[in-house]
């Protein structure tokens, strides 16, 4: 039974008497909430971020529903309640954190600095363009894995590790009033914590969409997260043990040839060697097809160089797993390919490990699973539309950045959820989120591409550059220039520092190393 109220704020203030009176909430430390899950994943509870709210009028206040079950959480209680404006950040990929860290470092009127609240499912904020790194063994998983307790230790920001289960907007029923202090709406985490509001950030992200093609979803991994990068380790251990002391080789089958395809078959190519063969599938007939010509004939040439099997010019029709294999540690697959053109013969590939690098959704699309009223104005793929200062449209409180955002370029194109758009997005979020907090206008997002840049194994990677036409840094050059802008671009100077001084000792081991080789063949040689 749904319980209505006068207003959120009223809602929430009748939650927090109601459980403060049973002694149930405590004011949280920084640190997590366990126990929960930001989208329900059973088939009659996954209905995703669930956004309610009525028509009214009259400020933020008007008429929210709030269901039996919600009317049970606790509310949080924030440090300086109603005194400092409140911002809650949903998602602590590249655009939530790094939203969070801008706010951290403007300049603030006294009084007026926000409280900041970021919530995020896991506990390690990942670096993901370093992932393919994970696989070489390249760098350490707290190196490019950090813990938001630590990085956000000498910060005022609060992190929960929780999952969204609902949204209650309010600031959709009018613009009048303080748009300062008063409540833009609440969030409902899955542990029972509700979170009062006056600015939100929209920082979800995405997942890799794997329900496309039958079998898909069984027996094909996605490269996403750290999750992933775990499993997809631990597989190929799996398989490299298997493999010992026997001929037969590893076969690892790669759907798609956009970037995150090439980097993971440089990688694996060169990690397994002799022991596998790497088959990258791709519906187009060249691999990389959006890159800049420098980065495409770099990848082309180190993967013709490891033997990559590029299958152009087909897509995947279904994934099978091969009945024929004796026991679980042997599972083999087979793949079911349909050529994209007429004239060309189908085939089917057997493989040891199908890893899926196809596609992407936007979590708030989770959104179309809500059977009550959604007032997040979003596109085709799930995400919010957003005006130019990356304010959500119709909702003056609520800002996205990332893949939760449609933000188009000049041309009406929108724009790729790539880290690099992620980054300017937290700094324009961030500076718009001060400007709006203190009355003053808000700065329209526009996008600067500065390059591309890729891993293409252990010592090499591409770099084009968009301030240099026809320039293109491959090989070792490459690598280390690519991995410096990333030491630049991770979160906080003390992480940066530490994981500076560890790339420099691990660099110096490896330079001794090789010197020492090289003087016993000259040595022995003699």
């Amino acid at each position: 039974m749904a319980h209505a109220v006068s207003s959120l704020t009223s809602s929430t203030l009748f939650i927090r008497q109601q459980f403060q009176s049973r002694k149930l909430f405590q004011r949280p430390s920084r640190g997590c909430w366990t126990n929960s899950r930001q989208f329900s994943s059973s088939p009659a509870a996954r209905r995703g971020i669930q956004v309610v709210g009525s028509d009214s009028t009259g400020g933020y206040g008007g008429v929210s529903e709030i269901s039996e079950s919600e009317s049970k959480a606790s509310g949080y209680v924030w440090p300086d309640d109603n005194k400092r404006p409140r911002v809650c950040i949903l998602g602590g990929g590249f655009g939530g954190l790094y939203t969070a860290l801008r706010l951290e470092s403007l300049d603030w009127p006294e009084g007026k600095k926000p409280q900041v609240v970021l919530v995020d499912q896991c506990e390690r904020f990942a670096f993901k363009p370093l992932l393919y790194e994970l696989l070489s063994g390249e760098v350490d998983e707290w190196e490019i894995a950090p813990r938001f307790s630590d990085l956000l230790s000498n910060t005022a920001v609060q992190f929960f590790k929780d999952r969204v289960q609902s949204l209650h907007p309010s600031d959709h029923l009018g613009m009048g009033g303080d748009t300062v202090s008063r409540s833009a709406g609440v969030v409902h985490l899955e542990s029972g914590l509700l979170i009062e509001y006056d600015w939100l950030v929209l920082a979800l992200g995405a997942e890799t969409k794997l329900d496309v093609v039958p079998g898909a979803v069984e027996y094909a991994l996605p490269f996403s997260t750290l999750r992933d990068a775990h499993r997809v380790n631990e597989k190929l251990i799996q398989l490299e043990r298997k493999s010992f002391g026997n001929d037969s080789p590893i076969r690892v089958a790669i759907v798609g040839c956009g970037y995150s395809g090439v980097e993971l078959a440089a990688t694996i190519s060169e990690r397994l060697k002799d022991r596998g063969v790497v088959q990258a599938i791709n519906v187009d007939k060249s691999i990389l097809p959006n890159a800049p010509p420098g980065n495409r004939e770099s990848a082309q040439k180190v993967l013709s160089s490891r033997n990559v099997q590029l299958l152009l010019g087909y897509f995947v029709r279904c994934i099978k797993k091969d009945d024929t294999t004796e026991s679980h540690n042997n599972e083999r697959y087979i793949l079911e390919l349909q050529p994209a053109e007429r004239g060309v013969e189908s085939q089917v590939i057997e493989v040891d490990l199908v890893l899926w690098t196809v596609g992407s959704k936007p979590l708030l699309a989770e959104l179309e699973q809500s059977d009550k009223p959604i007032y997040l104005p979003l596109n085709g793929r799930g995400q919010a539309e957003t005006d130019e200062t990356l304010r959500v449209k119709g909702h003056p409180r609520i800002f996205a950045v990332g893949d939760s955002s449609a933000v188009r370029d000049g041309n009406g194109n929108l724009l790729p959820g790539t880290a690099q758009v992620a980054f300017q997005q937290a700094d324009f979020a961030g500076w718009n989120l001060w400007a709006a907090i203190n009355g003053r206008p808000l700065l329209p997002f526009r996008f600067q591409n500065l390059g591309e840049m890729m891993s293409l194994g252990r010592y090499d990677a591409a770099i084009t550059p968009s301030f240099i036409d026809g320039l293109t840094l491959e090989g070792p050059i490459g690598h280390t220039a690519r991995k410096i802008a990333y030491l630049i671009r991770l979160p906080t100077d003390e992480h940066r520092l530490k994981v500076g001084i560890s790339w420099l000792a691990k660099s110096a081991v490896e330079s001794t190393a090789l010197l020492q080789d090289t003087i016993t063949k000259m040595l022995s040689g003699q």
